[in-house]
C-alpha cells in the first residue's frame, strides 16, 4: 500500500502536532493553512485523493459535515477523544470532526488504525 494521506483542517489554523503524529506513523500529512481551514477538508481530500481527513473546530462538526454534504465522504463529528476517533476509522469513517485537539498522539493513533484496517 502507498503511504496513507491525511488532510488536516483546523478552524484556528493549527494542526502541526497532529501532522507530526501522522508522519511518525508513516503517513503523509496535508495540513491546510490559515483560519477556517476546517471548511476546506473535503476539497483538499478530493484534490489530493486522501485516505481520510480530520477537521477541528469548537463543535467538531462544521468541516466534517461540509465534506460529507459536498463529496459524500462518510463522516462522524463532535468527537472528543482519541479512542472515539480510532473507532470511527475502524468503522470506515473518512472524515472525522473533533473539538480542538492538536495532539501528536491523535495523529499517530488514527494513522496506525487506518493502516491496520487496510491490511
Amino acid at each position: 500500500m502507498e503511504k496513507v494521506k491525511v488532510v488536516i483542517g483546523d478552524r484556528l489554523g493549527k494542526g502541526k502536532n497532529v501532522a507530526a503524529g501522522i508522519e511518525e506513523a508513516g503517513g503523509i500529512a496535508i495540513l491546510i493553512k490559515g483560519v477556517g481551514a476546517d471548511m476546506k477538508v473535503g476539497d483538499f481530500m478530493h484534490d489530493n485523493n486522501a485516505d481520510f481527513g480530520i477537521s477541528f473546530c469548537g463543535s467538531g462538526g462544521a468541516g466534517a459535515i461540509t465534506a460529507k454534504s459536498k463529496y459524500g465522504y462518510p463522516a462522524e463529528y463532535g468527537l472528543r477523544s482519541i479512542d472515539a476517533g480510532v473507532t470511527a476509522i475502524k468503522n470506515g469513517t473518512q472524515v472525522i470532526g473533533f473539538g480542538f485537539m492538536d495532539s501528536k498522539e491523535l495523529g499517530k493513533r488514527l494513522t496506525e488504525a487506518f493502516l491496520q484496517k487496510s491490511k
